[in-house]
């Protein structure tokens, strides 16, 4: 993984490419930690030599997981940066070309690039905090003045 910051205005726009290899969770989590993130969101586009996409199970509150165990396109990622317990804590949802053209998607559980991935991560000027929903079973974004 690279990366270089290439925006500053008091808000900060990065480029990060993976490369052959890399696992998309793993080194944007990385990359959060070490930038001290706690807002921000990211866009990508590249491909995949495997990923497992989720799709959330509301009755079980677990996310299916659904493999796909062939080269594909990252036709679109997008996800955010949220502080979960003072830690930044990643959420990404992918659409993914197949080779006939059909498209399959959901909430990205690990992606493994090949060749590259060109992700666009940009600090958001508001923090965004996740906090425990007992109903969803989620940790989500919470606008709430007093949230911690």
């Amino acid at each position: 993984m690279q990366h270089k910051l290439i925006h500053d205005d008091g808000s900060k726009t990065w480029a990060v490419i993976l490369e052959t290899g890399d696992e998309v969770t793993a080194c944007l989590q990385s990359f959060a930690t070490a930038q001290k993130l706690s807002a921000a969101h990211l866009t990508a586009i590249g491909a995949f030599e495997r990923a497992v996409l989720g799709y959330f199970e509301w009755d079980k509150k677990t996310y299916r997981r659904n493999p796909v165990d062939n080269q594909c396109e990252v036709v679109a990622l997008l996800g955010d940066v949220a502080l979960k317990d003072g830690e930044p804590k990643l959420h990404m949802h992918a659409v993914l070309g197949q080779p006939d053209g059909q498209a399959l998607g959901g909430h990205l559980l690990e992606g493994h690039v090949r060749p590259t991935l060109e992700v666009v991560v940009t600090e958001t000027p508001a923090h965004l905090h996740r906090r425990f929903d007992p109903d969803a079973g989620l940790a989500l974004i919470r606008m709430d003045a007093d949230t911690p």
